[in-house]
């Protein structure tokens, strides 16, 4: 009952930035937590950051802190990702997620973007 869809992504030189966008759609009136997530070959799918759909707190994993955003907008059902200062261990495939009221886990998952870092 809930669609996410990421975009933005692309390939980029070290120091750049990119701004991703997780647009969602369908049954959303008990979704509660919007978080962005990150793979890269080889490597577990690692938390990146976390926001309420209400605002207030950001959470960010320590090794993006000081470069990356998180921010939503409410009337366009939309979170964003914002990312300065790219270094070539941020690339990876970013997926947001959704975390609803009731449930252990995020429990609906966008198909992923792919952002690629070089040297």
């Amino acid at each position: 009952q809930v669609q996410l869809v990421e975009s933005g992504g692309g390939l980029v030189q070290a120091g750049g930035s990119l701004r991703l966008s997780c647009a969602a759609s369908g049954s959303l009136s008990s979704t509660y937590t919007m978080g962005w997530f990150r793979q890269a070959p080889g490597k577990e799918r690692e938390f990146v950051a976390s926001m309420r759909w209400s605002g207030g707190s950001t959470y960010l994993t320590d090794s993006v802190k000081g470069r990356f955003t998180i921010s939503r907008d409410n009337t366009k059902k939309t979170v964003y990702l914002q990312m300065i200062s790219l270094k070539p261990e941020d690339t990876a495939v970013y997926y947001c997620a959704t975390k609803r009221l009731g449930k252990t886990g995020y429990d609906y998952w966008g198909q992923g973007t792919q952002v690629t870092v070089s040297s």
